[in-house]
């Protein structure tokens, strides 16, 4: 079987990325970003970014989570500390995040260190979350595996039964990263594949470095 997809072209023209209208900051940059998608309506979930890490098999891993905050110093995420992803980062701090917002052209790439952030902001996330969330964060043993879609379900009507009209305490083992970024980079499309890359680096006194990447 093969598919040739050598046809599948398109013209990048909605907006360009020059040095002078960039932020000094690049979380400031990333907030004027990610607000413009959100304005635009065009993204069912602008939060939804791909986490990349080292695993324990040697081999690099992507998947798709959500983003529930940022701030001046990061990104945070949410998950499960004995998943594949928590014992890769556990292993190997150093990840790679990156956003994709087709309808804007634009990709966002961000080299970083996580760290879980602060047990009681994590607690504070989850009584957050609705309380079939919360049940289905207990439930699943994160990556583990499992004999049949019907086993999840066993668990989680008896946890429904256990914790109905209960406060759902949160696991220890789920919580919160926080990805302090090293490198952040922006990438808008351009016309004839000359692209605009603009290249945020941290530096020794914890200034940013500015500079223009070749497409």
């Amino acid at each position: 079987m093969q598919k040739d997809l050598g046809d599948y072209r398109k013209s990048y023209e909605k907006s360009e990325l020059t040095e002078a209208s960039v932020k000094e900051n690049p979380m400031e940059q990333f907030q004027k970003w990610f607000h413009e998608v959100e304005a635009s309506d065009g993204v069912d979930e602008p939060n939804a970014m791909t986490v990349s890490t080292f695993g324990l098999d040697g081999f690099p891993k992507n998947r798709v989570v959500l983003m529930k905050k940022f701030t001046f110093e990061g990104f945070i995420f949410y998950t499960n500390y004995h998943s594949e992803k928590g014992k890769a980062i556990a292993a190997n701090p150093s990840v790679c995040l990156s956003f994709f917002w087709p309808n804007m052209e634009r990709q966002v790439i961000i080299k970083g260190k996580a760290e879980k952030i602060a047990e009681n902001l994590s607690d504070g996330y989850f009584e957050s979350r609705p309380h079939g969330s919360q049940l289905g964060a207990v439930v699943s043993d994160q990556s583990q595996v499992v004999p049949s879609r019907e086993y999840l379900e066993d668990k989680l009507r008896n946890l429904e039964q256990k914790y109905d009209g209960k406060e759902v305490p949160r696991p220890e083992y789920w919580g919160g990263y926080l990805v302090r970024p090293m490198s952040i980079e922006f990438w808008q499309g351009r016309p004839n594949r000359l692209h605009d890359r603009i290249r945020y680096s941290l530096q020794e006194d914890f200034d940013w470095k500015i500079e223009r990447l070749a497409p």
